[in-house]
């Protein structure tokens, strides 16, 4: 079967999703902040609640209109998108000022309160809406209610993550075996981000770390011309996209003789990860659940080779809330869908991170990346 058809096929089986549901759960957020109308410029949030795909597009939401701005390239795409979406939204093509109509239409309704997404707008933005568009209103800040929102999965959107999950396994099971073979970094990612496009992955989530031997030490490295040898520590993170939804998943493999330090690094962070993944549940604060993974690798004596945060959450974007930090406030929740990938990284020995997607449940987490973790599997 073509790529195109794997894609199509993958998309043709996925459940409807609810985004009026969305837009009725926005609202009643919004009336509980006394917010009379948002301004939704992040395109994420603008595909969360209305469908549309495309580039280009702002969203007005008062408490009983949504009004769509987008310029004459999505004149036909946003007209079915979201009427696919079933949100029933007017639909503005405007190609010169968006902005200004979305302000123009604020208040023509006698808008008098209209908030801004705090982290989607810039200090020029601001300034343009509060000295030119809506110069007699009152400007707020939305609060990221749609990011809360966007926190809890619906069952739709669980099912197109645990899809990208399934995806990646399937990959990384049918390229694993190359890892022998004496392929460059390079070479390897490549081959790993095809193999998911043929599988009927949309795309890749994010550009895929391979780090062999050395390199990783460095846990954001690039991919390089790097042949992979016989003692290396590889790690791989990676992840598929379906319909938007991201999945995000590390695996570390050992190739030939490692040696005993590199093979007690690999016990370590197993032994956090499963700590880690065995912490989670509703109710569960991300901070403890970071706590619990670094209180593992502390105690080896490598605490302070843990760089980075245990986790974060996956969904439209590939790191979104709620994070999993010592710095973390967040109590996880049914819904969620979070990472949990400690890591100890020594640049004389290289580096090891096991990483796993799951879904916050009430007594603990569906793993929803099931590739083996055995660093030995070929």
């Amino acid at each position: 079967m073509a790529i195109t058809e794997n894609i199509e096929a993958a998309a043709a089986s996925l459940p409807m999703m609810d985004h009026r549901g969305r837009i009725d759960r926005l609202r009643a957020q919004m009336a509980a902040a006394q917010l009379e109308a948002l301004v939704v410029s992040n395109l994420t949030n603008v595909r969360y609640l209305c469908g549309f795909t495309g580039s280009a597009a702002l969203l007005l939401v008062t408490h009983d209109e949504v009004y769509f701005v987008t310029d004459g390239r999505y004149k036909e795409q946003s007209a079915q998108e979201l009427t696919a979406a079933g949100v029933g939204a007017e639909i503005e093509i405007s190609a010169a000022e968006p902005d200004r109509c979305i302000a123009d239409r604020a208040k023509t309704n006698g808008i008098t309160r209209l908030a801004l997404e705090e982290n989607s707008v810039t200090w020029a933005e601001h300034s343009r809406w509060n000295q030119s568009l809506f110069p007699d209103g009152e400007l707020r800040v939305s609060e990221s209610i749609i990011e809360k929102l966007r926190m809890v999965k619906e069952a739709a959107e669980a099912v197109r993550i645990r899809s990208a999950c399934a995806i990646a396994d399937d990959a990384l099971a049918m390229t694993r075996h190359l890892l022998i073979e004496g392929p460059t970094e390079i070479e390897f990612a490549m081959e790993l981000d095809a193999t998911m496009k043929r599988l009927g992955a949309t795309d890749v989530s994010f550009e895929t770390i391979v780090a062999s031997g050395p390199n990783g030490a460095k846990p954001h490295h690039h991919p390089k011309g790097r042949t992979i040898a016989d003692g290396d520590l590889v790690v791989i993170d990676f992840g598929a996209l379906v319909d938007g939804y991201h999945s995000d998943m590390t695996r570390t493999v050992a190739v030939g003789d490692i040696g005993d330090e590199r093979a007690r690094m690999l016990a370590v962070v197993a032994e956090s990860q499963q700590a880690g993944v065995e912490a989670v549940a509703a109710g569960a604060e991300a901070a403890a659940v970071d706590k619990i993974c670094r209180d593992v690798i502390t105690d080896a004596g490598w605490g302070e080779a843990f760089l980075h945060g245990t986790g974060h959450g996956v969904g439209l974007d590939i790191h979104e809330e709620p994070r999993v930090s010592s710095r973390s406030t967040a109590i996880l929740e049914t819904g969620h869908v979070v990472t949990v990938e400690p890591g100890v990284y020594l640049p004389e020995l290289g580096g090891v991170r096991i990483e796993d997607t799951v879904l916050v449940t009430e007594n603990g987490c569906d793993r929803l990346t099931r590739a083996t973790k055995d660093p030995f599997t070929f």
